[in-house]
Formats: structure tokens, sequence, C-alpha cells
């Protein structure tokens, strides 16, 4: 940097975001390590087997949603999330606006962040594999179908015109009921 204020204030930058980074690991793994004993365990682990679903965006959406079971159809789901258009109806006329945003915005938000993944041509990364490992095949192949619908879908929504955010919304929307199907598949334990 030309003048040394500027220098320092970009050092003070760095270490300002270094510093974020580590509390970010740090947080990351207390999460994991806590994970196992919670009840809801193996709904986290199993719909970590979708692309775009790490261990974060299982944990926060299970964690904020609860059961995904009490929930009588993914439809129900994607309302509650604030997933669905929003309607505007007069008579014959029915016209469909942007999504609801009711309910849960920091799951709307992990979801969303989740769907970009399906961008890429569907395959099954080495991280998947690891994740998918000691998960059921029913689990395994959910994921599977999700992966290949939810890829074609957005090259298909992208080449009608559509911009990428709704793209990516549309995405998350769906992603969130593979995640009810996933979660159907996993046994809970009874609370104690």
């Amino acid at each position: 940097m030309p003048h040394p204020a500027q220098q320092i204030a970009l050092q003070e930058y760095v270490d300002t975001i270094t510093e974020c980074a580590d509390r970010v690991k740090r947080l990351t793994e207390q999460i994991r390590q806590l994970l196992p004993a919670w009840r809801l365990f193996p709904v986290v682990e199993a719909i970590q087997s979708l692309r775009g679903v790490s261990l974060i965006v299982a944990a926060t959406t299970v964690a904020e949603i609860g059961d995904l079971k009490r929930f009588d159809n993914p439809s129900e789901l994607m309302s509650y999330l604030g997933l669905v258009p929003s309607e505007h109806s007069s008579g014959e006329k029915t016209r469909r606006g942007k999504i609801t945003k009711t309910g849960n915005g920091h799951v709307r938000r992990v979801l969303v962040e989740g769907a970009w993944a399906y961008r890429y041509p569907a395959r099954v990364s080495q991280e998947l594999r690891r994740r998918q490992e000691g998960l059921s095949q029913e689990v395994c192949t959910i994921a599977w179908k999700a992966q290949l619908r939810l890829c074609a879908r957005y090259r298909r929504l992208l080449a009608k015109g559509k911009s990428k955010q709704v793209v990516v919304t549309a995405i998350a929307r769906e992603l969130c009921a593979f995640m009810w199907a996933i979660a159907h598949e996993v046994e809970i334990p009874a609370m104690k």
C-alpha cells in the first residue's frame, strides 16, 4: 500500500477475516461433536446424502424445523418455509407472484445456498460418497433421483430465460421435498 495507514487498515481487515474463519471452524467442529447425541441425528445424517446439503445445512434444517415427518406432504413443508409462489386471484384469473417468504427464513436461506450445487451436472463426488456411507439403499436412491431431477430442472429453467436466483429458489423448493422424502425413510428413536 502506498501509505502506511492503508497497510495497517488492510492488515486489520485480513486479521478479522482470519479470526472469523477460525471461529466458523471451531463452531462447526462443536456441532459435529454434539450431533451424535441428538435424537434427530439419523435424519441429519440421512439428508446429507443430498448434494449441496452439508453438515451445517442439514443440522440447521432439522434444528429449525424439527421432525420433518410432522408434515403430511412435501407441499406443506414448502409452504411452511415460504418457498411457494404467492397468488393473486380474482374470479377466473389466477396470477402467481414471488415466493411468500412466510415461515422460517433461516432454513430458506440455507436451502437456497445448498441449491446452488445443482447448477453442475449430476455426479457423485468423493465427498458425497463418503457422506452416503452406511446409509440405506432407499436413501441413496432418493438422493440420486434428486440429483438427476434438480440438475436437469436447473438447466431447463435457465434455458427458458429465468434468472439464476429464480431458478435456484425453485430448486430449493424441490430440494426440501426430497429432504421430506428421505426423512420418511429414517427411523427416529423415541424420546426418553
